[in-house]
């Protein structure tokens, strides 16, 4: 069951104490290839996302977003250096006691001069955070792969397709390549009769002879023979449960190869074309290649 490389979804969640957002997104890549971008402090639990990610997916570059914000009110939480504060206030007093002024000394003073009033450095639990995320992720991951399933089943339907085209046509190469000594023993005597024109006698067992090795030559049902293993592979590999993509381009050089040999050896026209026709579809069908996993 092919899964294609590019995909996308998201998902958010919201309870008492969190608001989380994850967002997951996949290009093609010739491996697999991790982005993470998370909240500072968020070292801890990478490598928890990271094995999650690698246990659904084999393959492409996958970037994912989480963003995390504190719901609970102890998040907003904040604290008074008293020690800092109380040294100030008694440098403010000092200096009444120097300029012989009596008059309160208002709070927005202290405030306005700023550092007294911070955050409280909470430890955060990573444990309750990890639980939020766990199960957002566990349900982002399956959309994920869902849209890559659903991509995936419409790519093998169109190799379907073109992997019928291509059996159509080496079928059509393997009769047309048939006869092969018969065509080249009437194309000798043809060229040999056009030479001498009928003014020296002409061996027959010798034109037969050479006829034969031309037609050894040019023999291509080994190469046929593979072509039809290689298309059978194919089909085999995209109904497996297993990431096929390296497997796939393999065997499309493989039949490149075998083509290219089949089109160097022939030399009827009608099977040449039909080479050629068979490499183009095999190209379309390398560019779709690209996206599986």
């Amino acid at each position: 069951m092919l899964k294609s490389m590019t995909a996308c979804a998201s998902v958010e969640k919201i309870d008492e104490k969190l608001r989380l957002s994850l967002e997951i997104r996949s290009y093609n890549h010739r491996y697999l290839d991790l982005v993470l971008r998370t909240p500072h402090g968020f070292l801890a639990l990478e490598d928890r996302i990271k094995k999650r990610i690698g246990a659904t997916v084999a393959r492409g570059r996958v970037e994912l977003a989480l963003k995390l914000r504190e719901e609970a009110a102890e998040s907003e939480a904040f604290e008074v250096d008293e020690i800092r504060a109380r040294a100030y206030l008694g440098a403010l007093k000092k200096l009444q006691e120097m300029t012989g002024q009596n008059e309160p000394i208002p709070l927005k003073l202290l405030v306005q001069q700023g550092g007294f009033i911070k955050p409280v450095e909470a430890t955060p639990d990573w444990e309750a955070y990890w639980l939020v995320i766990e199960t957002a992720l566990d349900e982002v991951l399956n959309d994920f792969d869902a849209m890559r399933l659903t991509e995936g089943d419409a790519l093998a339907a169109d190799f379907q397709k073109r992997l019928d085209f291509l059996e159509t046509g080496i079928n059509r190469i393997e009769a047309g390549s048939e006869g092969l000594l018969a065509f080249y023993h009437k194309r000798l005597k043809e060229r040999v009769a056009k030479l001498v024109n009928d003014s020296v006698a002409v061996d027959s067992g010798r034109i037969e002879h050479e006829a034969a090795l031309l037609a050894d030559r040019s023999d291509i049902s080994e190469e046929v023979v593979r072509v039809k293993s290689h298309l059978a592979q194919f089909r085999a590999i995209i109904e497996a449960d297993e990431p096929a993509g390296r497997k796939l381009n393999f065997l499309l050089q493989e039949l490149n190869r075998e083509l290219n040999t089949i089109g160097a050896k022939t030399e009827k026209a009608g099977v040449a074309h039909t080479v050629v026709d068979l490499k183009a579809e095999l190209e379309k069908i390398r560019e779709q290649v690209q996206n599986i996993e």
